[in-house]
């Protein structure tokens, strides 16, 4: 069958008499260029898609749009024992489907009108239907339908007893959108006989916003056709060319997926000597990709447009306000908006107002077209966006600029204003050629530009430049006044703080921290609001505030490099920094108490935190990929505690800039991920929660592995002491659950009646239990109602009282079992915590249900328990309790363990690589199915049902 369709291409298709030969090129799919890497992934979206009216694959040039189509469409229309074509497999397994009617394909082409797309549509729908007497759709126009004949058509397709699959490529070239009006009339009367799979690079003349409306479009974008690592892993592999892991990683990075620069690259890699080192320095300003871009992307902008896309080439991501200032134009914001929608030009962050990024490849070659901007233009773009960053309150951004731009008074203004905030806290790149050093009478006369330069190379990580410029400035510092000279010397210990930071000497960190905490001000109290900086040199609460936040988060970030556990530490931070007005050292210190109160218990405050700092970035352009992952670490032990394991597995996996790929697992899939990178106690805390998903999800064995390798990744100093028991504690509970008693003893031998971690205390408690030594069970217990207990995490003291209720059951001492139990819901009830009820043995269960009967203060609360504690205990291997009249498909499952969770439709479609208007088809399905009207009842009904 391929190869008559490759032997037809080459000829012209039988057209009505007396009209022009139709090209049986357009009407066959084109052969993919090989080898072709196929995409499971994404053949089973088109095969989803496509059982509904419309699915729309939409990107700019070059994203393998009509590769994906072709390659779908012989699959679809071959018989297994048929030649498909060269396939390189990717991770996925690639299936082929059942065969079924081959799909029409028109291949649209510029300058077609009415008469000739419609021409082309008639012999496509021949074909898919049929050349019999008895069609129903015989005879069809050849032109543009009459309303009677569209109407006749509509009927016809109706009475087909399958539907139609018409695969329109290229669409986008249709200009006039009168020439598909009769296509639409045909979706909408024929009764869903007719189904489009369309490609296009945007700009669609078909009215789409009553197909997402309806939930009746499947849309596929730039992020889904972009290649993942795997895929271009495999697309190396198929053209013999070989890199490191981390190669490939970097290679899908700087080409941000898109499937033509990496053809591209890997074409051009087999002829490199040191394809690794190539693949560093690749980037969009090389001759073959910079010619693409030109040829395929910019020639069809908008000169204005593309003018607009230069100059805010700047910056690495563009406002409409900050466009503006760029630009001139008073309407950049919509012209941003129309480069991102119907240009694919920009991608929109999830932010409002809306921030817009340029593809990495695209923005190397117009910032390689604005670097050959006359000089005096381009440092009028720098003063307007130093100035712009500076009012927006983003004075890194500013100080750049101002030195590009050579402002030395605005760059030495931005840095005596705001220095605290002058300092880094995550990893991401910062691109972008370094400033000029400013002149040697600029630094003579005012000392603290040359601190400014030194403040700029630290944050972009060349700590020998910043080194340089400091050991400048501090050569001049004795010609400064003498209230100056004291403002310079707090400033330039702060940097020195920030250097030692950054290049991870703690010994330093700790003394430049102490020698800056000397330069506070002492007439002043700490605390209050600071609504403006002070004046060189004076003492204010705004200096004391800057002081407590800066060394307060230096010192937090590198006790948890340590292995340290600071709450109090970040939370006094945060507090300076929001008296401060430092919204970034706010964001730092809330991400990470946040996680450290989630640790400790404290759940609703540790809520609170993380929902503040993940509402921070949006509204600033920020991306803070790493401060919102530790929000999101928070978030999934909160969950863990709340003993809602699909909510927890889910920001698990958002976490994962902070910890690495470490051991998530995805509901129902059972799917882990080895531990790798991160910081070592978000790590470690991640493999923790890990564990006890695995362990729930009846994989023992894969938490317990976990555990070990984030032990033995633990710094090995005193201040991981806390964290390296609660790590011991898990596993060598999963040992005794798997009857690894002897390993559960050598983890917990150095245990004592009076401990440094409770946590391993309670759990020698409960191996003795386990044991039957009820005396040896009692002596390890430590004493949870003491006064020092209260430092403890919560659920370890509720681990500890729960324990005390058994053992006092196990005596007969019914009365101070009931009085137990109520100190223990006491602390429980007020955080949510729910897991060391539910998941506790079914002693536990048991002793709250006879707690139930014989009344307590909390009898909602223990109701719900007890009910958790038989779903948890009471689910075999996930089997649900009783059948469906229509069983919930695999996809609506996933879907509704996602409901579990707070995250929004449109955070579930991202996380599934599914359209949102997809998830709310399927959202509609599992509350018909389920006879729900809310997400809630949903889930309550679900878990009723075992279901999840």
């Amino acid at each position: 069958m391929t190869e008559q369709r490759d032997r037809v291409r080459v000829g012209t298709a039988a057209g009505l008499p007396g009209e022009p030969p139709l090209l049986a090129s357009r009407l066959t799919p084109a052969v993919p260029p090989e080898p072709v890497v196929a995409r499971p992934r994404l053949l089973r979206r088109l095969d989803e898609g496509s059982a509904g009216p419309v699915t729309l694959v939409t990107a700019p040039a070059g994203w393998g749009k009509t590769t994906l189509l072709a390659t779908w469409v012989r699959l679809a229309g071959t018989a297994p024992e048929a030649d498909a074509g060269p396939l390189v497999p990717d991770s996925g397994p690639l299936v082929v489907p059942e065969v079924g009617p081959e799909p029409a394909w028109v291949s649209v082409e510029a300058g077609d009108d009415g008469d000739r797309l419609w021409a082309y549509l008639a012999a496509a729908l021949r074909t898919a239907t049929g050349a019999a007497d008895d069609n129903p759709l015989a005879p069809l126009p050849a032109g543009p339908p009459r309303p009677d004949q569209l109407e006749l058509l509509a009927a016809g397709l109706a009475a087909l007893e399958r539907p139609v699959l018409l695969v329109l490529d290229d669409l986008h070239r249709v200009t006039d959108p009168a020439a598909l009006t009769g296509l639409e009339f045909l979706l909408r009367h024929c009764e869903q006989r007719l189904h489009l799979v369309v490609g296009a690079r945007a700009g669609l003349p078909l009215a789409l916003h009553r197909l997402r409306l309806a939930g009746e479009l499947t849309e596929i974008g730039p992020d889904e056709l972009a290649f993942t690592d795997d895929e271009v892993a495999d697309l190396l592999t198929a053209h013999g060319a070989a890199l490191p892991a981390t190669a490939v990683r970097r290679l899908r990075e700087r080409t941000g997926g898109w499937p033509a620069a990496l053809r591209i690259a890997v074409l051009a890699l087999r002829g490199q000597p040191d394809p690794e080192r190539w693949v560093g320095q690749f980037g969009g300003d090389q001759p073959e990709i910079a010619g693409y871009l030109h040829e395929e992307v910019l020639a069809a902008i908008d000169p204005a447009d593309r003018d607009l896309l230069r100059r805010t080439a700047l910056a690495e991501t563009i406002c409409a306000d900050l466009a503006e200032a760029l630009t001139g134009r008073a309407d950049a914001g919509q012209a941003l908006a129309d480069l991102a929608g119907a240009g694919g030009l920009l991608r929109r962050e999830d932010s409002r107002p809306p921030w817009y990024r340029c593809d990495p490849l695209l923005a190397d070659l117009l910032r390689a077209e604005l670097a050959r901007l006359p000089s005096d233009e381009l440092r009028e773009l720098h003063v307007r966006a130093a100035d712009w960053y500076a009012g927006d309150g983003r004075p890194a951004d500013g100080l750049r600029h101002a030195l590009a731009a050579g402002r030395w008074d605005l760059a030495g203004d931005l840095f005596v204003a705001h220095w605290p905030e002058l300092t880094r806290y995550d990893d991401e790149p910062v691109r972008g050629p370094a400033p000029p050093s400013p002149p040697p009478d600029v630094v003579r006369a005012d000392p603290e530009v040359a601190l400014a330069c030194a403040a700029e190379r630290a944050y972009v990580g060349d700590l020998p430049a910043a080194t340089g410029h400091l050991r400048t400035a501090v050569g001049y510092a004795n010609t400064l006044p003498v209230p100056r000279r004291d403002r310079f010397q707090r400033m330039a210990t702060a940097l020195e703080l920030t250097m030692a930071r950054l290049a991870g000497d703690r010994t330093e960190v700790r003394a430049a921290a102490a020698r800056l905490l000397r330069t506070r001000p002492v007439d002043t109290p700490p605390t209050g609001p600071a609504s403006a900086h002070p004046a060189p040199g004076s003492a204010s609460s705004a200096d004391d505030a800057d002081l407590r936040a800066f060394t307060g988060t230096a010192l937090g970030l590198v006790e948890l490099a340590g292995g340290g556990l600071p709450t109090a530490r970040f939370i006094r931070a945060r507090v300076a920094a929001r008296d401060a007005g430092r919204p970034r050292t706010e964001l730092v210190c809330a991400s990470r108490s946040a996680l450290l109160l989630a640790v400790r218990g404290e759940l609703r405050a540790a809520e609170r935190a993380a929902r503040d700092a993940l509402g921070m970035p949006p509204c600033r352009g920020w991306s803070c990929r790493l401060d919102c992952a530790y929000a999101y670490l928070a978030l999934a032990v909160v969950a863990l505690h709340r003993d809602q394991p699909e909510e927890a597995a889910a920001n698990l996996a958002l976490a994962v800039p902070a910890t690495g790929p470490v051991g998530v697992v995805e509901a129902g899939t059972g799917h882990d991920w080895s531990s790798s990178g991160g910081d070592p106690v978000a790590t470690a805390l991640a493999a923790w929660c890990g564990a006890q998903l695995h362990r729930d999800a009846g994989d023992p064995a894969a938490g317990q592995r976990m555990l070990v390798r984030a032990r033995e990744s633990l710094p090995d100093e005193s201040a991981a002491a806390e964290l390296s028991g609660l790590l011991r504690a898990v596993e060598a509970e999963i040992r005794a659950e798997r009857g690894d008693q002897d390993g559960a003893r050598a983890l917990l031998a150095d245990v004592s009646g009076d401990p440094d971690s409770p946590a391993l205390a309670v759990a020698l408690a409960r191996l003795e239990l386990r044991a039957g030594d009820l005396s040896a069970a009692g002596r390890a217990l430590p004493e949870w109602q003491a006064p020092p207990a209260a430092t403890w995490p919560l659920p370890v003291r509720l681990d500890a009282g729960l324990l005390e209720a058994v053992l006092a059951d196990r005596g007969g001492d019914a009365r101070r079992v009931g009085r137990t139990l109520e100190q223990v819901l006491d602390l429980a009830g007020a955080q949510g915590c729910r897991r060391v009820f539910t998941r506790a043995d079914p002693s536990v269960r048991d002793l709250l249900a006879a707690h139930l009967d014989a009344g307590t203060a909390h009898f909602p609360l223990v109701s719900d328990l007890v009910r958790g504690a038989e779903q948890s205990t009471a689910r075999p291997g996930g089997e649900p309790a009783e059948a469906l009249d229509e069983p919930l498909t695999e996809r609506e499952l996933t879907i509704l363990r996602y409901l579990q969770s707070i995250l929004s439709n449109v955070e579930i479609a991202a996380e599934l690589s599914l359209s949102v208007n997809t998830v709310k088809t399927h959202v509609r399905n599992i509350y018909r199915k389920l006879g729900a009207t809310r997400r809630r009842e949903a889930v309550r009904r679900a878990r009723e049902l075992r279901l999840i």
